[in-house]
């Protein structure tokens, strides 16, 4: 897969979690910070990286930075995924379903913050194993780089999406009819 070049998308950046982590020493408490941050332009692309730190600004700043050399591009059919998925990474174990138009992003912790970046609209998510943020991010994001659209299932097995898709014809049809 290319390298996405994120200098020519228009990134927002979310912090989602900061952790604080202290080293005891014979020199007294060592502290440290992590901190874990997603970019996204709420049009198919979305990342997300971890930056640690002795101060939570340059945690952040380390966060972006690694977020935006993990950006993926994911397939958006009507603002919804285009089949269901789960995945695991870790203890964490998460399943993502299209839905249908108006319902939301029906999903919590930083799964929620991931979908609404990558700019999906319509989702249901749930969170089937450990609640850790950081291992449900990851496994989100994991989950996105694996989604595949007709096009390419189509491609990879020689055929048309409309071949894949024979009910797109008639939704197709019905709009023809009523336009």
């Amino acid at each position: 897969m290319a390298k996405i070049n994120p200098d020519t998308l228009n990134l927002e950046e979310r912090v989602v979690r900061t952790n604080k982590c202290q080293k005891t020493t014979k020199g007294g408490r060592t502290m440290s910070w992590s901190a874990l941050v997603i970019v996204g332009d709420g049009n198919g692309y979305v990342g997300a990286g971890l930056g640690k730190a002795r101060a939570i600004p340059d945690a952040i700043r380390k966060g972006v930075e690694a977020a935006k050399k993990n950006i993926i591009h994911i397939p958006i059919v009507n603002g919804t995924l285009p089949h269901e998925i789960s995945q695991s990474h870790g203890a964490a174990e998460i399943l993502l379903k299209p839905a249908s138009q108006g319902t939301g992003v029906v999903a919590g912790s930083s799964m929620r913050i991931v979908l609404e970046l990558a700019g999906v609209h319509n989702v249901l998510g749930k969170s089937l194993g450990s609640s850790n943020a950081v291992n449900i991010c990851w496994a989100t994001m994991e989950a996105l780089a694996r989604l595949k659209s007709a096009e390419d299932v189509a491609a990879m097995r020689g055929t048309t999406a409309l071949a894949l898709q024979p009910w797109l014809n008639k939704e197709e049809a019905a709009h023809a009819e009523h336009a």
